[in-house]
């Protein structure tokens, strides 16, 4: 069996751990080609662009045709 605490920990010392938990949202910009949010210092998923030029060239999907 593992070991166990010799003794109880407090409330306040166990919530004061748990303090550093907590999540941290998202820095999100919009992005100055096409404008849709993105990840800050990424490259646009969209439309490729970083820093006002194209970094990488992304592929458009065909639609089916109904």
């Amino acid at each position: 069996m593992p070991p166990h605490p010799k003794r109880k920990h407090s409330k306040g010392r166990r919530d004061r751990r748990r303090a550093h938990h907590a999540l941290i949202p998202r820095n999100l910009v919009a992005c100055s080609n096409c404008g849709s949010m993105r990840l800050a210092h990424t490259v646009c998923a969209k439309c490729g662009f970083y820093d006002g030029r194209e970094v990488v060239e992304v592929k458009k999907e065909k639609k089916k045709a109904e």
